[in-house]
């Protein structure tokens, strides 16, 4: 069985694929559990100067697993809520990386695969790919995404876009916030090669520096990250084994309407 995410170290760069290409790249545990341990190997060493993220196969990544969901609806609250702060563990690492990090978005991303583009520093995707937040669907919410996305896209946006679930392309994505760049599929490589380009000419210590004053400026600590986190995870937790969050689990599982859509 191959692994979750294939590592290739590059003259200082490491890119970490996301190898799940038959499910498009869709979290389970073994992924979340391997990308978080993946980028704190980056994160402590040295010849890192760069980490570049991206998906294996035509998605970037399609969020949750659907086995992964099968699991939710049976799980306790209080495992719903452990499994949630494995995933926010994942996001706050990449948020938080001493390391540049540009998110090589090769296709679609959905729900916490957003939360992904929205934690790199820099994010670049091809022009044909499509977004989506569309847990409300399911009874749900983008919670534990919730702080890196609205850093990246600003409240106005993710009020909208969190309430409607509505799918949305890369040139929104460019224009809200969530990618820097929207290039055609062939030109992606070239963008991110010039990105790497300017990050090779600053100070690793000055750039690490550089992106804790902008996080920092922003409002955004690793400690009122894992605040927030900890609330986060107990809201999914408790949508997950409510009357509506368990319909909508079942009603998406099944390939059907949940009952609220007329």
């Amino acid at each position: 069985m191959p692994d979750s995410i294939l590592i290739q170290r590059q003259a200082g760069i490491t890119t970490l694929t996301l190898n799940r290409a038959q499910v498009h790249n869709a979290f389970d545990d073994t992924l979340i559990a391997e990308l978080t341990a993946a980028l704190l190997d980056c994160d402590r060493d040295a010849g890192v100067r760069a980490v570049v993220l991206t998906g294996a196969g035509a998605s970037f990544s399609a969020g949750a697993d659907l086995n992964w969901m099968r699991g939710m609806v049976d799980a306790s609250e209080q495992a719903n809520r452990e499994d949630s702060l494995r995933l926010a563990a994942l996001m706050r690492t990449l948020n938080f990386l001493s390391k540049p990090t540009i998110a090589r978005v090769n296709g679609s991303a959905y729900g916490g695969g957003v939360g992904l583009v929205a934690c790199c520093d820099i994010a670049i995707g091809v022009d044909g790919a499509k977004f989506a937040l569309s847990e409300v669907k399911l009874g749900l919410v983008p919670a534990v995404i919730s702080p890196y996305v609205i850093a990246a896209i600003g409240q106005r946006q993710a009020r909208r876009l969190f309430i409607n679930g509505e799918v949305f392309d890369a040139v929104t994505a460019a224009r809200i916030g969530l990618l820097h760049e929207c290039v055609a599929p062939d030109q992606l490589d070239a963008a991110v090669e010039r990105s790497l380009h300017f990050l090779a000419k600053g100070g690793p210590l000055a750039q690490h520096e550089a992106k804790q004053l902008a996080l920092r400026t922003g409002g955004m600590t690793i400690e009122s990250c894992e605040r927030c986190d900890r609330d986060n995870a107990a809201l999914i937790a408790r949508l997950r084994v409510s009357a509506e969050g368990q319909q909508g689990l079942a009603a998406f599982l099944d390939k059907r309407a949940p009952p609220w859509v007329r």
